[in-house]
């Protein structure tokens, strides 16, 4: 006999952990390609021979489109008024996780003999076609967690569901791949990732195949548009979003964490490979940033329901600000109790970011509940896609930047695994500045730009939902 479904006032299925689950997958399979993505300067530069400063700047120019392409879908899915059978932001992401089964691969083609333009030619084409799946899949992914449901502790729920998910991914690909791209020699073994690519690729459309199959649109963003009713004006819905406080404070402090974060991408490799001299540890290392999820993720309902998203997120960042000030400080040395040092400041700042790590994703659905009762608009997709342009548009900038800084520093990519002891530990404190820089500017991006606080969302909730039973 088949299960009975409990069904909610509106007749949807009630929510529950199967959308968690699916959530959760859907990060899951755009981290199966996005994970590869910390590997594109170091493949590239130590491996294809690529010039440092060349691949900079191949970077930014990329990124720079990359970051383009994000309010364009957006803008596109929004205008979209066609009947779809489920949702129009599934049969998207449905679209771009076909693409993403092979497009991962095309950033990795193992041609080392090509001639130098050929290789240049090689990145840009690959990466553009990788970004536009990833996009057409990653946009509508991020806006559907304000359409599964409307109430604060389920979003917060799916925020860490979401986590979850990239956290497992993350996991998976970070203790995994370090093993199977360096020797013992901690040289990178570039000819592997092609492969490893397209293995990742098919995991990860399992994933948004799961996740497309299991998950409810609750929030209805149908509009009946009349000769004289309001349409989608792209222009009007980019203004109110850079008027929109909270959505600048959070892509303020997304832009700070990423920057920082991707800025430090080759310092960190080369910290491993050449001052711990232990580039395949490197991965189970990393693996600590995810100590925050795992000790709050079964408690975050409560600690969102006690202090408030903004209030909990504050608080733990100047934990992680003690943190980094202790990477620097602390006398890291290149052996195995300088890596437990490392490893002990990490889980410290992991343990302080890890409210923010598991509600993030809901403080954007705030935001976009906020822009709705501020200026009359939801907008879901173009929201989505403004927050994620500056996302990847520092993602564009911080390994660009980093690199330049880290070349400038004495890096020479051609050296591999053999820089010099001062260059190594160059490296070591590059990586630990960076992470302070980050963290005191996303401090601030919450801290004092972003507005809503535990009794403002529960204002702009109850009045979202006052105007909705009016209607």
């Amino acid at each position: 006999m088949a299960k009975q479904v409990t069904l909610d006032a509106n007749g949807f299925r009630k929510f529950g952990m199967r959308d968690k689950l699916a959530y959760a997958a859907g990060d899951f399979g755009c981290n199966m390609s996005f994970a590869l993505k910390s590997y594109l300067t170091i493949f590239w530069t130590q491996y294809m021979g690529i010039d440092s400063i060349l691949m900079a700047s191949l970077l930014l120019l990329v990124q720079v489109w990359d970051a383009i392409n994000d309010p364009l879908i957006g803008g596109l899915i929004d205008a979209d008024k066609r009947q779809y059978k489920r949702n129009k932001f599934l049969a998207y992401i449905w679209l771009g996780s076909i693409g993403l089964l092979v497009a991962g691969a095309l950033c990795f083609v193992p041609w080392k003999s090509a001639p130098g333009m050929i290789k240049n030619i090689l990145f840009v084409a690959g990466y553009i076609i990788w970004d536009a799946f990833y996009t057409i899949a990653n946009v509508p992914y991020g806006s559907m967690l304000s359409l599964i449901s409307t109430d604060a502790g389920e979003r917060a729920q799916l925020s860490t569901f979401r986590s979850a998910g990239a956290m497992i991914g993350g996991m998976a690909t970070g203790m995994i791949l370090p093993v199977l791209i360096f020797d013992a020699q901690s040289n990178l073994r570039g000819d592997r990732l092609f492969l490893l690519a397209l293995v990742m690729g098919f995991f990860g459309f399992l994933a948004f195949q799961f996740m497309i199959r299991n998950t409810v649109v609750r929030v209805d963003t149908s509009i009946t548009l009349k000769e004289e009713g309001p349409k989608f004006n792209p222009i009007k819905a980019t203004i109110n979003f850079c008027k929109n406080r909270a959505a600048l404070g959070i892509t303020i402090a997304a832009l700070a964490q990423i920057i920082c974060m991707y800025g430090v991408t080759t310092a960190s490799q080369v910290m491993f490979q050449a001052y711990f001299k232990n580039a395949q540890i490197s991965g189970l290392l990393g693996m600590v940033s995810y100590a925050g999820l795992f000790l709050f993720m079964p408690f975050i309902g409560k600690i969102v329901g006690r202090f408030g998203k903004k209030e909990a997120t504050t608080f733990g960042l100047c934990i992680s600000t003690l943190a980094y000030v202790l990477m620097i400080i602390l006398p890291i040395s290149p052996d195995g109790k300088g890596m437990a040092m490392y490893a002990g400041c990490q889980i410290l700042a992991a343990l302080g970011n890890g409210v923010y790590t598991c509600i993030g994703w809901s403080l954007v659905a705030d935001f976009i509940d906020y822009g709705e009762w501020k200026f009359g608009n939801r907008d879901e997709g173009t929201n989505y896609a403004l927050y994620s342009f500056f996302r990847k548009l520092a993602q564009g900038i911080g390994p660009s930047l980093g690199l330049v800084l880290a070349t400038l520093l004495g890096y020479n990519a051609a050296l591999g695994a053999q820089q010099t002891a001062e260059v190594a530990l160059t490296m070591r404190y590059m990586v630990a500045v960076g992470y302070l820089i980050g963290t005191l500017l996303q401090l601030i991006a919450i801290g004092l730009i972003y507005n809503l606080d535990k009794k403002t969302l529960a204002k702009v909730e109850a009045d979202l939902n006052a105007r909705k039973e009016t209607k």
